[in-house]
């Protein structure tokens, strides 16, 4: 039976001030930003990762299990996004990175780290401007969501994995990195700063919902507007 899959709409990110970030990043990737029921949306078009911005809390450095990467044609164009980053409201971060290593590590406005990746990197040849999300978790959450969204694994070693959409575009990946001294002290019950905005295929969100947990998610809340959290 084939499994009812979702689309990957965008990936949320709170905030103090949804507003700062999302004007942030609609100047640094050249995105409209969309109000709408929920929340500020900067869409991605076909390929390209859709980002959100809501009321919440600011990005925890060293604790957000997601972070951005962004794709350079030369070192010009990374010098460029880099100072563009900056004068937006962006900073410098340092966590540990070496000289010799060529990306550049930021934060957005709220909190979040993302990298500005140098140029000739093989790996996001193609990928376009967002080239990576990236994101704490084991090869098994890797593989469902590769199940989940229909994006074949395009990496797949040890416990390191990635997908993409058969339209090409930002790949999706997951390693095991220690996303964190902070969060081994944080409630699991809060919910995470940075999660997935999904709808459904065909319009049928139980069946969606019901695949999904099919799949191994575990249903959480469902919120006054509709939306079901997993």
């Amino acid at each position: 039976v084939p499994v009812m899959r979702s689309l990957l709409l965008a990936v949320t990110f709170e905030a103090d001030d949804p507003a700062w970030p999302a004007r942030f990043w609609a100047g640094l990737l050249g995105r409209k930003v969309i109000e709408d029921a929920g929340g500020l949306l900067l869409p991605g078009g076909d390929a390209q990762l859709g980002l959100r911005f809501v009321p919440g809390r600011a990005g925890q450095l060293g604790a957000n299990r997601m972070h951005l990467h962004l794709t350079s044609a030369d070192l010009d164009d990374q010098r460029h996004t880099v100072a563009t980053a900056v004068s937006l409201g962006g900073r410098h971060l340092d966590v540990g990175q070496r000289p010799e290593e060529g990306h550049v590590v930021l934060a957005d406005p709220a909190g979040y780290e993302f990298c500005v990746i140098e140029p000739g990197n093989g790996y996001l040849a193609g990928c376009g401007p967002l080239g990576e999300l990236t994101c704490a978790g084991t090869r098994q959450v890797g593989l469902f969501w590769s199940k989940a969204l229909g994006w074949p694994l395009v990496w797949d070693r040890g416990e390191q994995t990635a997908i993409q959409s058969p339209r090409g575009g930002t790949k999706v990946a997951w390693d095991t990195w220690d996303a964190t001294p902070a969060l081994k002290t944080e409630p699991n019950a809060e919910p995470n700063r940075q999660r997935f905005e999904l709808l459904p295929e065909d319009g049928d969100q139980r069946a969606a919902v019901d695949a999904l947990i099919s799949l191994g998610a575990a249903r959480l809340d469902a919120r006054d507007d509709g939306t079901v959290v997993l």
